[in-house]
């Protein structure tokens, strides 16, 4: 299921509209819970958030990709917005690295909060190389969606904003993704795997508007 879009303050369309994706078990209806709209309010953004579910069934047979290309990106591009980023919390957001990877030029950046990674055969090779570049540089290419995901991250070709808590269980995975990325486009703090915390963690991507690589014309209505 996909929401319609959250307008702006203004009540017109936005310039931006950010799709996002909930974690493992979590709803699209969680984000609005959680005071989403609510940061966006307050900075009074010109920002369209579009909320999805992800359903097991299309998660698992990865269907879900050219269901979000099909439908709310496609829409997106179809309302005349100039820029379509994907977001997402946990699980979401490895969905969101998956799809940037599978479909170059479809969304204009990402926003990772909290970011499941894949398994820890994966990061673990990537710390014992010391670090996301010297594993993309001795290893080649592979099949295997999880290689192929993190070797995108090591040289994305679009603006990627990851945030976490220091607690976070998935937070040494984390670290090696956010390692590899400008510290402009990082956010550490402290917090767990959760909602509070990934509030926080929202907020400050929205105070960080715009990142490198995206029109400042789109930071602030009126």
């Amino acid at each position: 299921m996909i929401d319609a879009p959250e307008r702006t303050p203004s009540g017109q369309a936005a310039a931006m509209r950010v799709l996002l994706l909930p974690g493992a078990f979590g709803s699209g209806a969680d984000f609005a819970a959680a005071g989403f709209n609510d940061e966006v309010r307050t900075r009074d953004l010109p920002l369209e958030l579009v909320f999805a579910d992800l359903e097991f069934r299309h998660v698992t047979d990865r269907s879900i990709l050219e269901r979000l290309r099909d439908g709310p990106l496609a829409a997106a591009r179809r309302a005349g917005c100039r820029s379509v980023w994907l977001a997402g919390v946990s699980l979401g957001a490895y969905i969101a690295l998956v799809f940037a990877e599978r479909f170059p030029g479809e969304v204009d950046g990402l926003c990772l909060l909290a970011p499941y990674l894949g398994t820890r055969l994966v990061s673990g090779a990537i710390a014992r190389a010391g670090g996301l570049a010297r594993w993309a540089s001795a290893t080649g290419a592979s099949d295997d969606e999880e290689e192929r995901v993190w070797r995108f991250a090591a040289a994305p070709t679009l603006p990627v904003y990851v945030g976490y808590g220091r607690s976070d269980r998935f937070a040494d995975a984390q670290r090696l993704l956010a390692n590899a990325l400008p510290p402009s486009r990082v956010d550490a703090i402290d917090g767990a795997h959760d909602w509070p915390t990934w509030r926080t963690l929202w907020g400050r991507f929205l105070d960080r508007w715009p990142l490198p690589g995206e029109p400042s014309a789109v930071r602030v209505a009126g």
